[in-house]
């Protein structure tokens, strides 16, 4: 089952499908990296704070379909204390809580059969220690809900890739083409591995997601695909702001593709960022991107202060953009603090047939 196919993802007719296709259900991890025993510590206010954010997002999406939060044997009975009955919990062990990044990326084919990829998780090129467990998630979710899962020799994030369902890819060379990722792999190379294991046709470079980011600019920050031929990109306005010129270079690379089907430009929705925030002396990478599509509602970061009026704006274009779902904000900070949000700590598998 693992690693040991003859071929590729893509020669099987496996794709990876859009945020916003049928789901079955979405998973987190639960925070553990508190700084103990050796370990990285990435929580300011304390893992427990970051519990309490995390635990307020599992109960949000569990209102719109199946959520499993992963952890460890030892915390189960505080997970289902703080995240109430309707959060399943799996017991395995793992070393932090951003299962899109170390999780499986699940794929589908024409039977509506569901596989994965496990990427080569290194914690964003050796930055934080341990990460073996979390590298082994792909392999143990493989086991238990009965899914083939394809081993890839790239070293990436699952948020580092973005898909419009139909043959493309979204992502930044910042936080792939890197010597702490993949040393030993040109950029020629990245982009025909990733076209054979996501299924994919064309594969948009941007270079670099946003400033400070400290996944090294991952493109679920950045840019995300609304639906087919519509991309949703965050926006920076000032021209004092170091996200300016990155957003302006990534406007220019966008405009140079169409969307496969249509054969047309995309169309590109701007959506604006919040003010430069910091906290602690450490610039936080507040972003309205990383939201996250479910069943019947979007869940949206928000985050408050004086992020109130772009908060307000966000929302109203995003519901604009889902109008046939329900736009949920939720506050972003507690999880912002320590480097991502909902997009980030959450990973979807899309509804299909197990093997």
């Amino acid at each position: 089952m693992f690693g040991s196919f003859d071929k590729t993802p893509k020669e099987l007719g496996y794709r990876m499908p859009g945020e916003w296709e049928k789901r079955r259900r979405t998973f987190m991890q639960w925070p553990v990296r508190d700084g103990k025993n050796g370990g990285t510590s990435i929580w300011p206010n304390g893992v427990d704070a970051a519990k309490v954010g995390y635990a307020h997002v599992a109960k949000t999406i569990a209102e719109f379909e199946e959520l499993v939060m992963i952890a460890p044997a030892e915390l189960l009975n505080e997970v289902k204390e703080m995240c109430g009955e309707k959060v399943k919990v799996l017991s395995l062990p793992i070393d932090d809580s951003w299962v899109r990044d170390n999780g499986p990326t699940f794929l589908l084919n024409d039977k509506q059969e569901v596989a994965g990829v496990k990427w080569r998780f290194n914690s964003y090129g050796e930055k934080y220690q341990p990460h073996y467990n979390d590298g082994k998630v792909p392999y143990h979710l493989g086991i238990f809900y009965d899914t083939p899962i394809f081993t890839s020799p790239l070293s990436l994030e699952g948020g580092g890739i973005h898909s419009d369902g139909q043959g493309t890819i979204l992502t930044t060379e910042s936080a792939i083409i890197t010597q702490s990722r993949n040393p030993n792999f040109t950029k020629e190379q990245i982009t025909t591995l990733l076209k054979e294991y996501l299924g994919a046709e064309q594969i948009i470079w941007l270079k670099s997601g946003l400033y400070g980011d400290l996944t090294d600019g991952h493109v679920d920050n950045t840019a995300c695909f609304v639906k087919p031929g519509v991309i949703m990109i965050q926006a920076c306005y000032d021209k004092h702001d170091p996200d300016y010129e990155i957003f302006q270079e990534n406007m220019k690379t966008l405009k140079e593709f169409k969307d496969r089907s249509s054969g047309m430009p995309f169309e590109i929705i701007e959506i604006e960022k919040p003010p430069i925030r910091y906290y602690d002396g450490q610039l936080l990478t507040l972003s309205y991107i990383n939201y996250l599509p479910v069943t019947g509602a979007v869940i949206v970061p928000i985050f408050g202060g004086d992020a109130k009026e772009t908060d307000k704006k966000a929302l109203e274009l995003i519901q604009k953009v889902y109008p046939d779902r329900k736009v949920v904000p939720v506050d972003g900070m507690p999880i912002i603090l320590g480097g991502g949000c909902v997009h980030c700590i959450t990973q979807q598998m899309p509804y299909g047939k197990s093997f």
